[in-house]
């Protein structure tokens, strides 16, 4: 097996604002694993927010290149196992890794990634597209620029609720709100009501990561659920949100791959909480990996390359919130010439 990487510089259409920065480019990895005349490709973007560079994450792949090169491809599983003994604290580049040789594998198989686990593209929850923070004049005109069924809506200022007022007035679409750990207890089981009254269906990880005596006021006072971002990274984090979140949002970047993320998605349903999958600013690379895994989910948050005005590959796309699947083996996903 041959690796070769790529590196980007992934252009927004917009300033992307959430409660903690801003950017308008997002450094992007592109893992490429060869063998036997196919190519699976694999993404992990630079989020100083957790630490992770793009320099660092090529550094780390050259390092651990002649492992990676010898280690035969059994199973994505099999693979993740042996890289994870590697890469346990740097799930970013694990999960570029992972979602590559899942690609890979699936075209050796001849069969997309979801027929390799025994799923049907069936009862797919259709995706929210993002409305990052700004003037709430501003935010008005990107959805304008956007229609969609279903809308995040990135919160955590002073004037939150002017900003879903305003939002509706334009639109009939079903509201998601990301405060990114903006809030208080008290001020979200305050603000929920309105929010619930303007049509919106959950709140996303409203208090910082760690305030679980806060969240579990919320969980039980809240007329809105509560899913969980920043308080669920891994696969242990599953358990602890139980009682504390309604649901869980698995993000593969953070967890690191598609093989540990049907796992948390796994124990998720087992106690009885919601599923999510979110992606990061991304391209068709990542975001075709996330679409291997909707027949599981009750949510999906994968609108990363809608975001972007160079999108390097290509893959699964989104159409009015609906997943469309290229005839590909694999995940779908490949890099534009």
């Amino acid at each position: 097996m041959q690796l070769k990487i790529h590196t980007y510089q992934l252009k927004l259409k917009h300033t992307f604002s959430i409660s903690h920065e801003s950017r308008d480019v997002m450094p992007s990895l592109i893992v490429e694993l060869t063998q036997d005349g196919q190519s699976g490709y694999g993404e992990a973007t630079e989020t100083r927010y957790y630490g992770v560079a793009l320099e660092g994450m090529v550094q780390t792949l050259e390092q651990l290149r002649p492992v990676i090169e010898n280690t035969p491809l059994v199973s994505p599983e099999a693979f993740w196992e042996t890289m994870h003994g590697h890469l346990a604290g740097n799930p970013f580049v694990l999960c570029a890794l992972d979602q590559a040789a899942h690609d890979l594998y699936g075209k050796l198989q001849g069969k997309p990634v979801y027929e390799t686990w025994g799923l049907k593209l069936e009862n797919m929850p259709l995706s929210n597209f993002t409305i990052g923070m700004a003037s709430i004049e501003k935010m008005v005109e990107k959805m304008k620029e956007q229609p969609w069924p279903i809308y995040k809506v990135k919160l955590g200022t002073d004037h939150d609720i002017e900003i879903i007022e305003a939002l509706r007035e334009h639109t009939d679409a079903t509201f998601r709100v990301d405060a990114n750990t903006a809030w208080t207890a008290e001020q979200t089981i305050a603000t929920a009501p309105r929010l619930k009254e303007l049509g919106v269906e959950f709140i996303e990880q409203p208090l910082k990561a760690n305030d679980w005596e806060g969240m579990k006021l919320v969980h039980k006072e809240s007329v809105l659920p509560v899913i969980a971002d920043e308080s669920c990274h891994i696969e242990a984090d599953v358990a602890y949100c139980y009682g504390f979140f309604h649901g869980v949002n698995v993000k593969l970047m953070k967890c690191g791959g598609l093989t540990p993320a049907r796992r948390m998605v796994e124990h998720a349903r087992r106690l009885g909480l919601k599923v999510m999958v979110g992606c990061m600013t991304e391209s068709s690379v990542g975001i075709s990996a996330i679409a291997q895994l909707l027949p599981l989910l009750d949510y999906v948050d994968m609108d990363g390359a809608l975001l972007l005005s160079n999108d390097p590959a290509t893959g699964v796309e989104l159409v009015d919130g609906h997943a469309q699947f290229p005839k590909v083996n694999g995940t779908g996903a490949g890099l534009k010439a």
